[in-house]
């Protein structure tokens, strides 16, 4: 068999590319970076724009594409082959290994349609985006940088992600391709169901877990200005973060598959006027997550200053991290995989949260062990159907997902000594939860209250909703929520003895709570049951508190 002959000219499917390096997402080559560098990032570019135009075709037969593919890596093999993009990048002496990566993942675009898994489609941006920013890395003397190569593929993968979600659309109806798994469109109810206009609340559950997927890549980002030799490139870098955390927010009001969602002008030029200062760094990204969640944790958390109040901040974002993975709208295995991948970030910090989360252990003793602890209640949160089998089993989830932030708290509010008491206050906490979102957790196919007790009341195992709805449940919630008012009782009690001040937050969320116990009382266990919420006036009260004014327990 003859081998293939030398390629003479642009193997490109137009005379033009789809689009030039100016009309991307994100910068890449842009004026912030020095002109000799930027020559020869722009070669690196019209190589890969013309592999990625062949892999996007509508037009070309999958064989073709092939066959084109593998002449241009054969051209980064013998620069004589005459291909000029390949001859480009040889003169440049740039990216001729990230580019062979990158043809791998354009080879798989030819063939593949749709994607399994979520670690497949992290496999997909590790060949089709991050070689970009390991070139762009390489280029400016930061090659061996193991932490910003780490945190550049952090950014690649969030850019390449969102690009998919903004492209839902486009690539389904001209390609027949979606990056979105598989098993997450199914959550939904399927690929039909997914893209369907009317079936928006199903699919916003879905974009929403992706898109915290999204933002957990760009919080692994968010070092990478602060990490670089290159200031030229910290502040490209910084601008493509500023640029997709953008974008991420835009992706959360709106929906792709009912248009297409993009950044404005007005977005390039606050993230490049932000750029100049490398971004913000990670206490006040934390403080912005914290505030958008709005809470009641938070509000009682408006009592302390300072370290104080950075730590607690660390330890409820990554509380909620967590939580938030639990209760995503994806597969119980990916749950458990992205759980197992904050027991790793524990031992290595490599993100926002995880590195303020390390500081507050730092600085207020705040226990590994309670880490882990929440990490495993939120696993068995995980699961597809959650059944408690005993109340010693109910006894452990709530010292685990409650009784573990209980314990972390007063170690910041300089109590250390208080946490009994904070581990006792976080089980009365938790079983006020359980008993508030008995319906909405059965809608999950969730129930808390452990078996023993349910037959013990003679109610059936079966769906969810079945056992809530049991004539007998109610008098099992009102057993509990018995518990529960002695649990504040006894709290209201032990406070005393513990320094006022330092104990502060806990008495402002005990005062929270303690309104939600008593109206889920008034409200009653059997039938219709509203979840109860504090009014404007009770939040705005809970806020003076946290000030120092107005009466605690």
């Amino acid at each position: 068999m003859n081998a293939p002959g030398p390629v003479t000219a642009s193997l490109a499917v137009s005379a033009t590319p789809t689009r030039d390096h100016d009309a991307e997402n994100f910068p890449t080559a842009s004026l912030l970076l020095a002109k000799p560098l930027r020559a020869k990032v722009m070669a690196f570019y019209r190589f890969v724009r013309v592999a990625d135009d062949i892999g996007d075709s509508p037009d070309l037969p999958a064989e073709e594409k092939i066959r084109r593919l593998d002449a241009m890596e054969r051209a980064l093999d013998d620069p004589a082959r005459g291909l000029p993009e390949a001859a480009a990048m040889h003169r440049a002496g740039v990216g001729v290994a990230e580019a062979r990566l990158m043809l791998s993942a354009f080879r798989q675009d030819a063939v593949q349609t749709r994607y399994a898994d979520w670690a497949a489609l992290e496999d997909y941006c590790r060949r089709s985006a991050d070689p970009v920013g390991r070139m762009l890395l390489r280029l400016h003397g930061d090659g061996d940088n193991a932490a910003a190569n780490a945190a550049a593929d952090g950014l690649c993968t969030a850019l390449q992600v969102l690009n998919h979600l903004q492209d839902l659309v486009p690539d389904r109806d001209s390609l027949d391709r979606i990056y979105l798994p598989e098993s997450w469109m199914a959550i939904a109810g399927g690929e039909q169901a997914f893209f369907d206009p009317a079936n928006a609340p199903r699919r916003r559950e879905v974009l929403d877990a992706a898109l915290d997927r999204v933002e957990e890549a760009l919080d692994r980002a968010s070092a990478l200005p602060r990490l670089l030799r290159s200031r030229r490139l910290a502040i490209q870098s910084a601008m493509t973060i500023g640029c997709a955390r953008r974008l991420l927010a835009r992706l959360r009001k709106a929906d792709p598959v009912l248009g297409r969602v993009a950044l404005s002008k007005a977005d390039f030029a606050r993230a490049l006027a932000a750029a100049f200062s490398l971004g913000p760094r990670d206490a006040p990204i934390v403080a912005s997550r914290v505030s958008r969640a709005g809470s009641s944790f938070a509000r009682g958390m408006a009592a302390l200053k300072g370290g104080r109040r950075r730590a607690l901040w660390g330890v409820y974002a990554f509380c909620r991290a967590v939580d938030d993975i639990a209760d995503g709208a994806m597969p119980e295995a990916e749950k458990r995989r992205f759980l197992a991948d904050w027991r790793r970030k524990l031992a290595a910090p490599d993100c926002v949260l995880s590195r303020e989360l390390a500081f507050a252990r730092e600085a207020h003793g705040v226990p590994l062990a309670e880490c882990e602890a929440m990490i495993a209640g939120m696993e068995t949160d995980s699961a597809d159907r959650l059944r408690l089998a005993t109340e010693a089993d109910l006894d452990l989830y709530c010292r685990q997902v409650a009784g573990s932030v209980g314990a972390m708290s007063v170690r910041i509010f300089g109590a250390p000594q208080a946490e009994g008491f904070g581990l006792a206050l976080g089980h009365t906490f938790q079983l006020t939860n359980i008993l508030r979102d008995v319906d909405e957790d059965a809608l999950r196919e969730r129930v808390y209250i452990p078996r023993d007790l349910l037959d013990a009341a003679g109610i059936p195992e079966g769906p969810a909703t079945e056992i809530v709805a049991h004539p007998a449940f109610a008098a099992i919630c009102a057993k509990l929520g018995e518990r529960a008012a002695e649990g504040f009782a006894a709290a209201e009690r032990d406070i005393r003895a513990y320094d006022p001040q330092a104990l502060l937050p806990a008495a402002v969320m005990m005062w929270g709570y303690r309104r939600l116990m008593d109206r889920l009382v008034l409200r009653g266990w059997a039938g219709p049951r509203p979840r109860p919420k504090l009014t404007k006036g009770e939040k705005l009260r809970m806020a003076w508190m946290a000030l120092g004014f107005g009466r605690t327990p």
